[in-house]
C-alpha cells in the first residue's frame, strides 16, 4: 500500500517532468526512477509514467499554441507519423523483456543528444549534397520517416523523446529553434497520447498514481511551455544536449 507521502512524491516528480519535457525533454528520467523507488515494477512504471505525463505534454502544447498554429501545414504533415509511431512503440514495449529495453535506453538518448549537438553542420552538409543535384534544400517530406522513428522510440520509452523530435525537426526544417520547439510540443503530445491510449487496455497502469501525477504534469507542462518561448535558441539547444547526455550517463550507471 502506498501512503500519502508516496503520492505527494509522485505528483512533485510529475510536475518537474512536465516542465522539463516542455523545455527540452527527459522528464521521464524523473518520473520513472521515482516510481521504481516506490516499488513499482519497471514496465508498469514506464507505462504509468507515459499515461500520467499526457496532461503535461498537452499543457506545454497549449502554452505555445500561437507558434503551433502558424505551422499548421507542417503539423498535419508529421502528426500521422507521430500517432502511428507511438502505437508501434507501445506494442514493442509490451513484447520486450525488461532487461532488453533498459539496456537500449542510454544508447538511444545519447544518439539523440549528439544528433542535436551536430545538427547545424550536418544540415549544411546534407544541403550541399542535395544542391549537387537540385537547386533547393532538403525536401520537407524527409521529416516524416525521422518523426516516425522518433515516435516509435517515444512510445517504447519516453525519456528523451523531446530531444529526438527536436533534433529531427531541426535537421530538416529551416526555422528558428524556438518555433521548432513549439512544433515539437505538439508532436511529442501526439506520440504520448497515442501510446497512452494503447496502454489503457494493457492492465499495467497504476491508476491511483497516474491520476495525481497527471495533475502535477499538467501544471509543470504549462509552466515549462511558457518559459520555453523566452529561452535563447542556442541556450535551449545546449540545454537539450546536456539533458540527453546526463540521462544516458545515469542509465548506464544503473
Amino acid at each position: 500500500m502506498l501512503d500519502w507521502m508516496a503520492y505527494l512524491l509522485a505528483a512533485l516528480a510529475a510536475m518537474a517532468a512536465g516542465a522539463i519535457n516542455a523545455l527540452a525533454g527527459g522528464g521521464t528520467l524523473i518520473t520513472f526512477p521515482t516510481l521504481l523507488a516506490l516499488g513499482i515494477p519497471p514496465v508498469v512504471a514506464n507505462v504509468t509514467s507515459t499515461v500520467a505525463l499526457c496532461p503535461g505534454y498537452f499543457g506545454a502544447t497549449l502554452a505555445q499554441l500561437k507558434d503551433i498554429r502558424s505551422q499548421s501545414q507542417r503539423l498535419w504533415l508529421v502528426l500521422p507519423a507521430a500517432l502511428a509511431g507511438g502505437i508501434i512503440g507501445g506494442v514493442l514495449l509490451l513484447h520486450t523483456e525488461e532487461k532488453v529495453f533498459q539496456a537500449l535506453v542510454p544508447f538511444l538518448i545519447l544518439l539523440a543528444a549528439l544528433l542535436l549537438a551536430i545538427q547545424t553542420p550536418l544540415r549544411a552538409w546534407l544541403n550541399r549534397r542535395l544542391q549537387a543535384h537540385r537547386a533547393q534544400g532538403i525536401p520537407v517530406v524527409w521529416v516524416i520517416p525521422l518523426i516516425l522513428l522518433a515516435a516509435v522510440y517515444g512510445g517504447y520509452f519516453g525519456a528523451g523523446l523531446s530531444v529526438i523530435v527536436l533534433a529531427a525537426l531541426a535537421l530538416i526544417l529551416d526555422d528558428s529553434l524556438t518555433r521548432l520547439n513549439a512544433l515539437k510540443q505538439a508532436v511529442a503530445f501526439g506520440v504520448n497520447i497515442a501510446a497512452a491510449g494503447f496502454f489503457l487496455f494493457s492492465g499495467k497502469v497504476v491508476w491511483s498514481l497516474a491520476f495525481v501525477m497527471a495533475i502535477g504534469a499538467l501544471a509543470g507542462g504549462v509552466l515549462g511551455g511558457k518559459l520555453a518561448s523566452n529561452v535563447n535558441p542556442n541556450t535551449l539547444r545546449w540545454l537539450v544536449v546536456s539533458i540527453g547526455i546526463v540521462v544516458a550517463v545515469v542509465y548506464w550507471i544503473k
